[in-house]
């Protein structure tokens, strides 16, 4: 098991490489320049020029780059042009508020879409089927920005249950932080139960249609036992694989629902760095979402092995 993750390790560290030279060189295609932005309108020629040393842009773009890994692999990402703070502190403040909400809405997700992916299949061609599909396309094709204005003036202008905005951090007020997460968290849970849904059901049917279900049931073991020991334990792993994708997703930050109900996540971050040319915050927000993605992963493969006993064997 342990050469099996440091062999996945291995194999992360050139992705991390190549996906920080083409955020870096990606970068410096984008039009404007972010020292004109941090000048102002009464731009001096020698303030800029001075700013351009400061920040060392006037170097070779390779020269920038190697600069630039060689501080991030001794944990330096550099300091934000806009507010002069460092990167990893603006991560480590945002951060925590990205991994609450990614897991709110996945706990959304899991209650809503993968009861209802294990019911549709059961049923297949009833009603009950014909309507669990039904709720999910309509999850699927319900944008997000939509579903969460409508749920502002719903629950919070007309009824006055919750928050319409803002944040308040978990271990300061935790009832408080709950209840301004709860409607985006249903936001993004509500797109992804439905795809959760789908996929559940596919699984679900393929497992339903096999040899070794057709036995359990003609000896004679209950349809709950057979359903939820021997169908949906087999028909876990691409429901792992999927859930691994969809919370590395939402590690990236949602930006729309962040700025619907003004968030301070990851998604409002890198919208606000992109728009300030802001380099360093967005380099150092897209490596560590590549981090969060390649952990997910790795994490999907090791519930591989644990819940696939062939896997274990071969390892």
């Amino acid at each position: 098991m342990y050469t099996y993750i440091a062999k996945r390790l291995l194999v992360a560290i050139p992705t991390l490489l190549i996906i920080s030279v083409f955020v870096f060189s990606l970068q410096k295609l984008l039009p404007g320049d972010p020292i004109l932005a941090m000048a102002g309108e009464e731009r001096d020629p020698q303030v800029l020029e001075f700013l351009r040393e400061k920040y060392r842009l006037n170097d070779p773009v390779p020269y920038q780059y190697v600069r630039w890994l060689g501080a991030a692999l001794q944990g330096d990402l550099g300091i934000s042009l806009r507010t002069n703070q460092p990167v990893l502190q603006l991560i480590g403040e945002k951060l925590p508020v990205t991994i609450q909400l990614a897991i709110m809405s996945m706990i959304f997700a899991f209650v809503i879409g993968v009861p209802m992916g294990i019911l549709a299949a059961v049923k297949k061609n009833t009603m009950i089927d014909y309507l669990a599909n039904i709720i999910a396309l309509t999850g699927l094709s319900i944008p997000n920005f939509w579903l969460g204005i409508m749920l502002i003036l719903l629950v919070s202008v007309n009824l006055g249950w919750l928050p319409a905005s803002g944040y308040e951090p978990f271990f300061s007020n935790p009832l408080r932080s709950l209840e301004t997460m709860l409607m985006p968290s249903f936001v993004l849970g509500n797109a992804l139960a439905a795809t959760l849904m789908r996929h559940t059901r596919s699984a679900m049917l393929s497992v339903l249609s096999t040899d070794y279900i057709r036995t359990a049931r003609a000896k004679g073991l209950a349809e709950s036992s057979v359903v939820l020991e021997h169908g949906f334990r087999n028909a876990m792993l691409p429901i792992v694989t999927l859930t691994a994708l969809l919370f590395g997703e939402l590690l990236a930050g949602a930006v729309l629902t962040e700025q619907i109900f003004t968030i301070p996540g990851f998604g409002k971050l890198i919208v606000d760095a992109v728009f300030n040319r802001d380099y360093a915050v967005v380099q150092g927000v897209v490596i560590c979402t590549a981090i969060g993605f390649i952990l997910m992963n790795l994490l999907a493969d090791i519930l591989y092995v644990l819940l696939n006993p062939r896997m274990r064997a071969a390892l």
